[in-house]
């Protein structure tokens, strides 16, 4: 099925769209485990995810179906369908009435052995461990459970079943204990405690948050974070400049430098310095110090006048970027390196100049980057009709997809460490929200043109990466088995965006050698993560079984960053040592300004 063919079968028949293989887009099997971990998904390999990491994947997650829209009233029809469906079966309302009267009775009588799962921190006070408040928590999560659990049994579709789990998870984690002032001890003491000043300050930051953040809880304060000083902050220079990008070039930290430069593709949304955070934790800094000359795309942030930009537009735009940086480095090719929606426009690139047969670049890869969009993912099951043509009119209406509304749908597919954590902190605690880099950056959003948007979805809908023809760029067919060069791709074992083997799919389709890594972490933390870190560790398996799953059980793990698997493996591709240059650019393409640029604040 091409791209065209999916496209409108997603509009006519969304439960169709994409099912190739059995695999369908409309199923989304990881809600079951995030409403049982308090919006944490479960995995085998250990690995936890912070707030801060689920806050900063909802702007990178652009890979599939993510680029779909969803609001209330989607919400509210999943709701109703529910309810039509209980009232069709009225034994099953009986079954968990019974089931929940028993368990009350157990908790009265302090017998229940119910808790809250371990990463639910939302109970970690220990006056919940107290009678009366232990009988308290104990009775919302029975009630939680039942009510989400009596979506089982009811006949209901895959598809319609997720998205019932989906909308009751807002419901009862919306209405928790813990989330209101009175049931809330912890709150009650310090308002207590600071004679009420917790709560003026609390009332002072809601009132900020309805003017200036849509309602919703403010989730860092980013006033330490100064753009060129203490984030972003790796000393380069912009050495050239279009009305899409600008290229940055690092300077030089190793006495000898490696001939073929590394070309960095950020994703179209947010900023590209999540890989240029605070010393010690910058990607861009590892490279450099690992002898890397390294150059990085800084996209401009569309506005409407930009809505035309394609994805024709994005992949010129990387073609300009490997030309320059080649021709300032004096190189024979370049090196690649492309995150998350950038990884998409890379591999599009990549198939581009193998269909050339044009030698531009020698070896690339890929972060965390969804190649098989059928591979069931979290927003897929609102991959509908109605939210497709919803998502598409608004950014044909307002000539982008907005980054800080495309935000706040990841923070309700999260809710328990995206708002309602915040809300309690904010608002009946009266805390200043924390000061954390990653955070930081991932407020600092920006938008998607409406072109490439409507281009994105069709390649997810479609699955026309993995289809060889199923797209064209520049007037090319691309194929990606055709691409021959190595290839080096990184999965998150917890990434519930870019599910891992969304990602594993690339050692089955690019037609060069391959070597794939999962992540202990999330999304976002498998990207940042540098070396020092006594919690991180990955997995590598030199042979790519068709099956994912085989591949991880014969997988044998690492501890450590792939940070520095990745540049073991890179310097093996980037030819000799040499002296670096004694100045930034070249005569071509002079230096225009000093990093972090111009476009990274507009």
């Amino acid at each position: 099925m091409g791209p065209t063919t999916a496209w409108r079968s997603a509009v006519d028949d969304p439960l169709r769209a994409g099912s190739v293989g059995g695999r369908g887009v409309a199923n989304w099997s990881t809600v079951p485990f995030m409403i049982r971990n308090g919006g944490v998904p479960e995995s085998k390999p250990e690995g936890d995810a912070s707030n801060a990491e689920a806050a900063s994947s909802s702007a990178l997650g652009l890979g599939g179906a993510t680029f779909v829209g969803l609001d209330g009233r989607q919400v509210l029809a999943a709701l109703g369908r529910y309810g039509r469906s209980l009232v069709r079966n009225p034994a099953a309302i009986a079954a968990r009435a019974v089931e929940l009267v028993a368990e009350d009775v157990r908790i009265i009588a302090g017998t229940s052995r119910r808790s809250p799962e371990p990463k639910d921190r939302r109970f970690s006070d220990e006056a919940w461990q107290r009678r009366g408040w232990k009988q308290l928590a104990q009775g919302y999560l029975a009630w939680r459970d039942v009510t989400v659990s009596s979506v089982d049994g009811l006949g209901m579709d895959d598809a319609s079943a997720d998205r019932a789990r989906f909308a009751l998870m807002q419901v009862t984690e919306a209405v928790a204990p813990t989330n209101n002032l009175l049931t809330n001890p912890a709150a009650t003491r310090t308002a207590v405690r600071t004679r009420g000043r917790s709560l003026v300050d609390g009332v002072r930051h809601l009132s900020w948050d309805l003017r200036h953040n849509g309602g919703l809880p403010s989730q860092v304060d980013t006033r330490p974070f100064v753009l060129g000083e203490n984030t972003a902050a790796t000393a380069g220079a912009v050495v050239r400049r279009t009305d899409l990008f600008e290229l940055i070039q690092f300077e030089p930290r190793t006495d000898k430098v490696r001939e073929r430069p590394v070309v960095v593709i950020p994703p179209q949304i947010n900023r590209y310095y999540f890989l240029d955070l605070a010393p010690g934790r910058s990607f861009v800094e590892h490279a450099v110090d690992h002898g890397q000359q390294v150059f990085i795309l800084s996209w401009r942030n569309p506005g409407p006048e930009h809505r035309s930009w394609s994805l024709d537009s994005y992949v010129s735009a990387c073609l300009d970027a490997c030309e320059a940086a080649r021709a300032i480095t004096g190189a024979d090719a370049v090196n690649v390196i492309g995150f998350c929606s950038g990884g998409l426009t890379q591999s599009v690139l990549l198939g581009y100049l193998a269909a050339q047969h044009r030698p531009l670049v020698h070896a690339a890869a890929l972060g965390v980057t969804m190649i098989d969009s059928e591979v069931k993912s979290v927003l897929n099951s609102f991959a509908t009709r109605r939210s497709v043509q919803s998502t598409i009119n608004r950014s044909r209406k307002n000539g982008v997809l907005e980054g800080r509304q495309l935000a706040r749908t990841f923070a309700w597919v999260r809710p328990n460490d995206l708002i309602w954590n915040y809300w309690v902190s904010n608002y009946l605690m009266g805390e200043r929200p924390p000061a954390f880099d990653v955070l930081a950056w991932n407020a600092d959003t920006t938008n998607l043109p409406n072109t490439l948007h409507e281009q994105f979805l069709e390649m997810a809908l479609g699955n026309s990466l993995m289809e060889p023809g199923g797209m064209s760029v520049l007037g090319i067919p691309i194929d990606l088995g055709k691409v021959e060069v190595d290839m080096y791709s990184v999965g998150a074992i917890n990434d519930h965006l870019v599910p891992w083997e969304a990602a594993y799919s690339a050692t089955q389709l690019f037609g060069g050698d391959h070597r794939f890594v999962l992540s202990n972490s999330g999304h976002v933390q498998a990207l940042v993560n540098p070396p020092g870190n006594a919690k991180a560790s990955y997995y590598v398996n030199d042979d790519h079984p068709e099956d994912p799953a085989t591949w991880l059980e014969q997988a044998d793990k690492m501890a450590g960053s792939w940070w520095t698997d990745w540049a073991e493996w890179i310097d093996a591709r980037s030819g000799a040592q040499r002296d670096p240059a004694e100045t930034l650019g070249s005569r071509d393409n002079p230096v225009l300004c000093r990093a972090p640029g111009t476009y990274v604040s507009s």
